[in-house]
């Protein structure tokens, strides 16, 4: 049975967290030292315990590309370096990129959750937005990509944009229903498939980070 398979890399801490700072291409300045930890971690651990991959994408930021390349070795000598799509970013800020959570709650706060079209601020993304143009790059590499194992180190908000449309909430379901969000932990692992026969999807395991088990800040 031929079957596609999806593996979601969040990336490690990352020193803008730290520092209360909105991270986008202007304030991520990449990981912590705990990030870099984080991610040598789950290096090691995919040495002892090998995930095929076939293909590796991260995005544009420093903190998805740093994790990328510490656990490059890992996932597979045959591996041409992760490529970098800016539709695997974590939501677009806008103006608002490099500022501190406390100065864009000054000048733009509202509640994201509640005004789901709103751009964070101006130039930045709507969660929708957001959410529309993550669907569009996973559903396009499955396509590109059908049959092979795909891994994706990229953010908790790509991640969660991801499984809701796996999971098959639908943007509709979203705006009549409850906001709820996932939170996966820094360089866990996210891993579905799909039957390719029948094109259904399935999780096989959500925020795995039993690497980090032991490692504290």
């Amino acid at each position: 049975m031929s079957s596609t398979r999806l593996l979601f890399v969040r990336h490690g801490a990352a020193e803008a967290a730290d520092r209360g700072v909105i991270a986008g291409v202007k304030g991520c300045t990449g990981l912590s030292d705990l990030g870099r930890r984080q991610a040598e971690a789950l290096r090691d651990r995919l040495a002892a315990t090998p995930i095929e991959v076939d293909v590796v994408r991260t995005s544009l930021l420093p903190r998805a590309i740093e994790t990328a390349e510490i656990i490059a070795p890992t996932l597979g000598a045959h591996l041409e370096p992760a490529a970098q799509d800016c539709d695997l970013c974590e939501l677009h800020p806008g103006e608002c990129d490099g500022m501190t959570w406390q100065e864009w709650r000054a000048s733009y706060g509202f509640d994201p959750s509640s005004e789901l079209d709103r751009e964070m601020s101006p130039g930045g993304e709507s969660v929708i937005g957001f959410a529309r143009r993550v669907i569009g790059a996973v559903e396009a590499l499955v396509a590109e990509h059908a049959g092979r194992s795909i891994a994706l180190v990229v953010h908790g908000g790509v991640i969660s944009a991801a499984m809701l449309h796996l999971m098959g909430v639908d943007e509709e379901a979203v705006r009549k229903g409850r906001p709820f969000w996932f939170d996966p932990a820094n360089t866990s692992l996210t891993q579905w498939h799909r039957d390719d026969r029948t094109g259904h999807w399935t999780l096989d395991r959500y925020n795995d980070a039993a690497h980090l088990e032991g490692l504290t800040a």
